[in-house]
């Protein structure tokens, strides 16, 4: 679900203030029991400590290298984390001197959770217009909503909303951001940074001029070690001039093209992937986001230029939007990534995410063997989602080299349990809840269920106050 584009303000000329992303690599101080002589005091600040997890009764690597099966299980094994990467998978691990020792014991371990697809900035709208399909909601929650946005609400919502995505085990996220103003814009790209996640910040640029989004790009994005920039548009005839500057932009750069794609039925209309191929957009640096009703030609024609996609299905339902051929796009090898969507997903529980991407194809087809199975879902919220964003080479997996993205699952807990197949607990009983532990470069983000050096009554306090001030300015 895309927000539809606004009249731009004129950007600003405020500059990018001391620190940007530095909070980010800000030390964290945990509620933890008593050290022990291998066992510092404080974790390590991002990107520079050591980190061993150990005893973990299940890790799922992802890379079948390491272990057995498509997703590389090793039973009983530990995972060393140093300087922000992956060191070593395996069983009785030394831990280094100096390093932080976490406990994993009973506990499965496996790589942290990639949204390929976001709005964080509609937390500001979560449960709004619920009788709406996407133009409706478009019309009622979105449109009015966002000319309300001042930068310390938006900063507000933007934060509720990230901070919410941690907690539930996501490590790297796509925001598609058609907000313009440079104040705002800025006060968008402090508030991910602040969370210590890995992001790309996808931005709509107003004009042709590509002037703003290297701007942006330049001073706000990439000061940030864990951000990454894409240019987003929505393809579309009546916006094909508009389109291919993107396209050229995005070239400039360097980066991918990200554009909302066949949504909802009546989008055929504007044929957009006839516009991205005519542009000479077609090929791996194209996301397309929902590609719902895309034809056996337009399968074929993605598959054949390795077109990257990301399927939202939680929101594609919430909006009467259709069911994404998954099943087709996956016997022809395209490679596919989970999004949450933003406001139209109301929720950022990658486990219902996975379960729901099984269980439409399911009954599209009313075949219980269709793809995907629990093995492929996983791979799709991980190192599927990492390939779709050109990153399978630092995230996804705990290949050793790569940055150390990791989540901790704790299955002892009234939904998880009795162990009878882990694997297919993740998918089909796991919660936000059971995510006991969330490190993103090596960093502990979630540590014993909380969110680390976060106070999440005072988030959501100002967030409430936030949205309570725009609906009475509107």
């Amino acid at each position: 679900m895309q927000s539809s584009p606004t009249a731009p303000p004129a950007p600003t000329r405020r500059r990018l203030l001391a620190g940007l992303g530095l909070a980010a690599a800000a030390p964290l101080t945990l509620g933890a029991a008593a050290p022990r002589p291998d066992r510092p005091s404080r974790p390590p600040v991002q990107g520079g400590g050591t980190v061993l997890l150990r005893n973990a009764s299940l890790v799922l690597t992802m890379d079948p290298a390491l272990g057995a099966g498509p997703l590389g299980a090793v039973e009983d094994a530990d995972v060393l984390m140093r300087g922000g990467a992956i060191a070593a998978v395996g069983p009785a691990l030394a831990a280094p001197p100096g390093a932080w020792v976490v406990e994993a014991s009973g506990k499965l371990v496996m790589p942290g959770f990639v949204d390929t697809h976001n709005h964080l900035w509609q937390a500001m709208i979560r449960g709004g217009c619920t009788d709406r399909d996407l133009f409706g909601w478009f019309q009622a929650c979105t449109d009015p909503q966002r000319g309300l946005l001042t930068p310390g609400a938006l900063h507000s919502f933007v934060r509720l909303a990230a901070l919410d995505a941690v907690q539930s085990g996501v490590t790297t996220l796509v925001d598609w951001v058609d907000i313009f103003s440079y104040d705002l814009v800025e006060s968008y790209v402090r508030a991910l940074a602040g969370t210590g996640l890995r992001f790309t910040y996808a931005m709509f640029p107003p004009a042709p001029d590509g002037a703003l989004a290297a701007k942006v790009k330049r001073e706000l994005v990439d000061p940030v070690p864990l951000g990454s920039f894409q240019i987003a548009t929505h393809a579309a005839r009546a916006a094909e001039s508009l389109n291919r500057a993107h396209w050229e932009t995005a070239q400039g750069l360097g980066v991918m093209l990200n554009s909302h794609v066949l949504e909802r039925p009546e989008q055929r209309a504007d044929d957009p992937v006839g516009v991205l191929a005519d542009i000479g957009a077609l090929g791996p640096r194209l996301l397309m986001n929902h590609a719902v009703h895309l034809t056996d030609a337009e399968i074929a024609a993605v598959a054949a230029h390795d077109v990257r996609l990301a399927h939202c299905p939680l929101s594609n339902m919430r909006l009467a939007s259709g069911i994404m051929r998954l099943s087709d796009l996956g016997r022809r090898g395209v490679k596919v990534g989970l999004g949450l969507d933003g406001g139209t997903n109301d929720t950022s529980d990658f486990h219902t995410l996975m379960k729901t991407a099984i269980g439409l194809q399911r009954a599209r087809t009313t075949e219980a063997g269709v793809f995907p199975q629990v093995p492929d879902v996983l791979r799709m919220a991980t190192l599927g989602g990492a390939e779709v964003l050109g990153l399978a080479d630092r995230i996804g997996s705990l290949t050793p080299g790569k940055r150390a993205d990791v989540l901790v699952i704790d299955p002892a807990a009234l939904n998880f349990a009795p162990r009878f197949d882990w694997v297919g607990q993740i998918v089909f009983n796991g919660r936000p809840e059971n995510i006991d532990a969330v490190f993103v470069d090596g960093r502990a983000l979630k540590l014993g269920g909380r969110l680390v050096d976060v106070d999440t009554a005072r988030v959501v306090r100002e967030a409430e106050a936030a949205a309570t001030r725009l609906r009475a300015a509107g």
